[in-house]
């Protein structure tokens, strides 16, 4: 009490200004500090970073979170430290936007570094768009013109004679099975068994071609028969060298140049009845006493395929019916009408010939092959590979068909490089077995021989070389992609279907 009476008078003074300089730019300092502390901040660093298309922005520590993370040091240096900290700097006019060089998302440096998938769907966007008004004014002008008598109508009794010849064609394989095992127990001689083999393979594709030609069939009939028979002739021939093959590794001693795995001893047997059977049903064309299985059959999986099967098969016959007859018909033939009139019904066909190829590739290559191999169990399912990417013809046709290309490895590519063909010689070889083929497959069927499809394939040769030689003169060009697409797609396969269809009708018109 006595020391609060003695006490003096309390004096109200005014806060002291804060001093100009150092000590308010402290203040501020400490001021944003707390500020850019907060969520609000963090996110506003962010939307900046954003804003202004700065990647790195947002992942990069600012000096004010660097110094406060370093511990109680830069707290404890009052002034100094904030003094130079710019924490606010990257909200300021004079905060730089231009950091690094970098490239034009488009440009060739940048262009296969990032995801096209906006442009992709664009890309998909107008195919709608585009084919959606083809729909309709194709079906404003002609109806719809796919009919029930696509699939079976009264002219089909007439094929009966190619279905008995479809049927008997098992017989082929039998005889070859025969003979192997004849041969494997020493009874002929190996020169016998080869004549045999000639014999039988020769047989094979002669008998379908006769009776096509006998028979007034449909070209969908005749092209049927024929492709399953050139299917087993290819089995017929592989089933033939490799066994040939093996006697000589198992009777005659000869060592192979590498050591044997445990599948390749188990694949040094003869043939069995079994083997024989899994191998003509089987989705491959090179014939191996055994093959890698998977465990069990998808059932569910199994059906989803076959649905699909049924479904884009129907596709390809509307698109037949409703789209590239009525073109066709319409036309003149390529050869013979004004140049421009060609050019236009060719692009016209192009379109839908397109559609079609691409879905015949997913039900044949994809759908039909994986239900068998699927319902046989059979493991190796690389039925194709990404020929969509190749850059040159010889890439596409290595990517293409490869139960095809790995067949012409086999039996005729590596057998000519053995016996001193050079690789140039073998190539050529191998694009004429599969053009005769071709040609056999769509000239028979339609009762003329006009070497288009033989030509088709052999003129692949020069497509090749200019290609390769692209690739070679440009890395990593699209321009060998391109042509393959203008020449498989936009040109070369419109182009056989006008020519072979103009053929087949004047050859009618001069019948009747």
């Amino acid at each position: 009490m006595a020391d609060s009476e003695d006490a003096p008078p309390a004096v109200h003074r005014r806060p002291p200004r804060p001093a100009r300089g150092a000590a308010a730019a402290q203040g501020f300092a400490a001021a944003l500090r707390r500020r850019l502390r907060s969520g609000a901040a963090v996110a506003a660093r962010a939307s900046f970073a954003a804003d202004s298309g700065d990647e790195s922005g947002p992942g990069e520590p600012s000096s004010s979170r660097r110094r406060d993370n370093s511990g109680g040091a830069s707290s404890a240096a009052g002034g100094r430290a904030g003094a130079g900290d710019f924490s606010a700097f990257t909200f300021r006019a004079a905060a730089p936007v231009h950091r690094k060089a970098k490239e034009s998302p488009l440009s060739s440096d940048a262009i296969f570094k990032q995801s096209h998938a906006g442009l992709f769907n664009l890309c998909i966007v107008v195919l709608v768009a585009v084919n959606s008004r083809l729909i309709i004014e194709n079906l404003m002008k002609y109806g719809l013109l796919i009919r029930s008598g696509f699939w079976f109508n009264a002219t089909s009794l007439r094929d009966w004679p190619l279905l008995m010849c479809c049927l008997s064609l098992p017989i082929f394989p039998l005889g070859a099975f025969a003979v192997e095992k004849l041969a494997f127990n020493n009874l002929i001689s190996d020169p016998a068994t080869t004549c045999f083999h000639i014999l039988f393979t020769t047989f094979e594709i002669v008998y379908p071609v006769l009776v096509i030609l006998k028979c007034d069939s449909a070209v969908l009939s005749g092209f049927v028969l024929m492709f399953i028979a050139c299917i087993v002739w290819l089995k017929l021939v592989s089933f033939a060298h490799t066994n040939h093959d093996i006697r000589k590794l198992i009777t005659s001693g000869k060592k192979v140049d590498n050591e044997l795995t445990a599948a390749g001893i188990d694949n040094l047997q003869a043939p069995t009845l079994g083997s024989l059977t899994y191998f003509m049903m089987a989705p491959t064309l090179c014939y191996q006493p055994s093959y890698p299985r998977t465990p069990y059959v998808r059932k569910g999986w199994l059906v989803r395929q076959v649905i699909l099967y049924l479904i884009f098969t129907g596709l390809q016959g509307f698109i037949i019916e409703q789209y590239i007859n009525p073109i066709v018909v319409n036309s003149q033939h390529p050869l013979m009408g004004g140049l421009l009139n060609a050019v236009e019904t060719v692009l016209k066909l192009s379109l839908p010939n397109v559609y079609l190829w691409l879905c015949m590739f997913y039900c044949l290559f994809h759908l039909w092959l994986n239900i068998l191999a699927e319902i046989l169990r059979f493991g190796d399912r690389e039925f194709y590979k990404d020929w969509w990417n190749a850059k040159t013809i010889d890439e596409y046709w290595r990517k293409w068909n490869m139960p095809v290309h790995k067949w012409i490895v086999r039996h005729i590519y590596f057998p000519c490089m053995r016996n001193g063909i050079s690789k140039e010689v073998a190539v050529f070889i191998s694009f004429f077995v599969s053009a005769v083929l071709h040609e056999l497959c769509v000239a028979v069927p339609c009762h003329i021989l006009k070497f288009w499809a033989f030509l088709g394939i052999m003129l692949q040769i020069p497509l090749i070389i200019l290609t390769s030689y692209l690739k070679n003169k440009f890395s990593d060009t699209m321009v060998g992609n391109m042509i393959f697409w203008f020449f498989f797609c936009i040109y070369g396969q419109p182009m056989c279907v006008l020519l072979y269809y103009h053929d087949v009708m004047n050859r009618t018109e001069k019948a009747k």
